[in-house]
């Protein structure tokens, strides 16, 4: 018959005494108090593992702290682990992995795995805006939060100042970029669940705007005062390369020597620094031409067509169009133009023209060329998109459509 044993008490567990040499005191079901000669009282939990059946201690936690009760719980639990063939110490250990883990896995820190696939599907410029808004706005306070940690109403808080301020489309973005970092914490197993999936819906929405843009007939006042405004030589060039090539402005200000082909005439925007990340032709008009030619002697030996001012091996910062136009004609174009707007500019202007849409809008690098490429021998499609560059070029060389005494040339 099988030994019983008498389950200790409170009383005889505070008043067990140090020996010469440590001992354990049962309780009943694998549960021990050890009871070392410094004085010191561990709780075991003695039990064979499953499968081997070699008998093994779990430690359970040191009195005081770990009441005698609290030690009984944590055997019952052991034990109906045991029950499922599930070795308590390898639970244990896989427990404080799988925590130690999440706390190790900051926002901050996913963030930047996250980052790190995100940057290669968009410009750099756009890249650089995603990953100046987290850290102006989310990780100041959410940042060294474990990711699991991170809940809708901490992410809702962390926005209210922006939302306060009438930010909104800041606010839209933010909780767009977190719900993607989010996802893909969801998709890399991370965590079990996005609890940020809804948050956008606790502020309000932006009102949608486009770029500030001009009427197309304003482009021949917006070209004097272009030709009058203080501005560097440089910064006057990118502006109407901007507007004759009609791409965007990071694009335009990172334009290099070796993606030009003169005999071809052909601008060939790597994938790397397009914002849908395919690479991008543009056909240039002899108006472009003209513009690099006077681009040359200012910018020397530099890789970049638009080098910045004081670091020639660094091209020109992408929001100094934005700056010059700010300033132009005492303000004038404040809230109403930026250089983005330029494209819309173009986009009106050609669409008024009836200009093929789908040629429109590979030039502002919106579709898949080789979706409109399709519907054309590669020949043809060059062609009128050739055509329509050119016949835009001439359109703004000649002021657009107010009456000017002479012609705006291509640079001033």
């Amino acid at each position: 018959m099988p030994r019983t044993t008498k389950p200790l008490n409170d009383t005889q567990v505070k008043r067990a005494k140090a020996q010469d040499k440590e001992y354990n005191l049962s309780d009943g079901g694998g549960l021990q108090l050890r009871v070392k000669p410094t004085g010191v009282k561990t709780w075991l939990l003695n039990y064979p593992r499953p499968f081997t059946g070699k008998r093994t201690n779990l430690g359970l936690g040191v009195y005081p702290e770990i009441t005698l009760a609290e030690a009984r719980e944590k055997r019952d639990a052991a034990r109906k682990l045991l029950a499922k063939d599930v070795d308590p110490r390898e639970h244990r250990d896989d427990e404080n992995r799988k925590a130690a883990f999440a706390h190790n896995n900051t926002l901050k820190h996913v963030a930047a795995l996250w980052f790190e696939v995100k940057q290669g599907e968009v410009s750099d410029d756009y890249a650089d805006d995603i990953w100046r808004s987290l850290e102006m706005h989310v990780f100041p306070e959410l940042g060294k939060r474990p990711l699991h940690k991170v809940t809708a109403p901490l992410a809702i808080d962390a926005l209210r100042p922006l939302a306060a301020k009438g930010s909104l489309e800041t606010v839209r973005r933010v909780c767009q970029r977190l719900n993607e970092v989010m996802a893909w914490a969801l998709n890399t197993g991370r965590i079990d669940h996005n609890p940020l999936a809804g948050i956008k819906k606790a502020f309000h929405a932006p009102q949608e705007q486009g770029q500030p843009s001009i009427a197309p007939d304003q482009l021949g006042q917006f070209l004097t005062d272009l030709q009058e405004a203080s501005v560097r030589v440089t910064t006057r060039c990118l502006i109407l390369w901007q507007l004759h090539t009609m791409v965007r402005p990071g694009e335009a200000a990172g334009a290099r020597w070796d993606e030009i082909d003169t005999k071809a005439a052909l601008w060939t925007i790597p994938a790397a620094r397009m914002k849908k990340k395919r690479p991008h032709s543009v056909p240039l008009t002899p108006q472009a031409l003209h513009l690099l030619e006077r681009m040359k002697p200012i910018a020397g030996n530099s890789e970049y067509i638009f080098p910045a001012d004081r670091d020639r091996s660094k091209p020109a910062n992408s929001q100094a169009a934005n700056a010059a136009i700010k300033r132009m004609a005492d303000y004038r174009y404040k809230g109403a133009l930026v250089a983005h707007g330029l494209r819309s500019l173009a986009s009106t202007t050609l669409n008024e023209r009836a200009f093929d849409p789908d040629i429109i809008e590979v030039a502002l690098a919106h579709v898949d060329p080789n979706q409109v490429r399709a519907a054309y021998n590669r020949a043809q499609y060059l062609d009128r998109r050739r055509t329509m560059m050119t016949w835009w070029s001439d359109h703004i060389e000649r002021g657009g459509t107010v009456p000017i005494n002479k012609g705006i040339k291509a640079v001033g």
